[in-house]
């Protein structure tokens, strides 16, 4: 038997992706999106709850599918009794 034979099927395209995307609704990095675009922004906390992930895990997030993948400028700042609230803000440079 060739070795060819036991490949694996090609990935499939970019476009069914986005269709399986649409067709499942909302996914956890949706509503992590959402949350961030919020005028009040969101808390690592705020996230977890909303996610069920853990906090390493929101971070996570944050920095490789929102920031890296999806090239969004997620921005931090210390508030008061919330602690570090996260936004999506407008990157002036790329606007």
């Amino acid at each position: 038997e060739n070795k060819s034979d036991k490949r694996k099927a090609p990935p499939a395209s970019g476009n069914s992706t986005a269709l399986k995307k649409n067709t499942r609704g909302t996914t956890k990095i949706d509503a992590t999106v959402k949350l961030l675009q919020r005028k009040n922004g969101a808390t690592i906390a705020d996230l977890m709850e909303a996610t069920g992930w853990q906090a390493h895990s929101v971070r996570g997030a944050i920095s490789g599918t929102l920031k890296k993948k999806l090239g969004l400028c997620v921005t931090s700042e210390i508030e008061g009794s919330r602690g570090r609230v996260y936004r999506i803000t407008v990157d002036e440079a790329r606007a």
